[in-house]
């Protein structure tokens, strides 16, 4: 049943996006931004972790979930360091994320030598 609850909250993350891609004039990178921020914000007031106890990696991989990264790790460095882990956090929690994305940007940028679309 885990895995259904996971595909179930996955594909609503996405079903969402795609309605909004399909019926405005948002792009993706702006459909990103909202998501990160949402998941912010949703995480913020407590309302994302039962979303994310229920969907588990439904709910922390999609780009959602990297804003409750961002919360959850500033709340916890908060807590550890005090008001340095407001800069801290957020990038100790999600650092490895990043760095992937750009090490394998760059590598699939240089093996597949991408073009802009027309």
């Amino acid at each position: 049943m885990d895995y259904l609850y996971v595909f179930i909250t996955g594909g609503i993350l996405c079903l969402i996006a795609q309605i909004i891609m399909d019926n405005t004039t948002l792009v993706s990178g702006q459909i990103l931004v909202i998501y990160i921020v949402a998941g912010v914000i949703l995480t913020a007031l407590g309302l994302y972790e039962p979303i994310v106890k229920f969907g588990q990696a439904g709910a922390t991989v999609p780009l959602t979930g990297f804003g409750y990264s961002l919360v959850k790790g500033t709340i916890f460095a908060v807590k550890q360091d005090g008001l340095l882990g407001v800069l801290t956090g957020p990038l100790t929690a999600t650092g490895g994320g990043i760095a992937a994305a750009i090490i394998f940007g760059y590598v699939f940028a240089v093996i597949f030598s991408p073009k802009t679309k027309k």
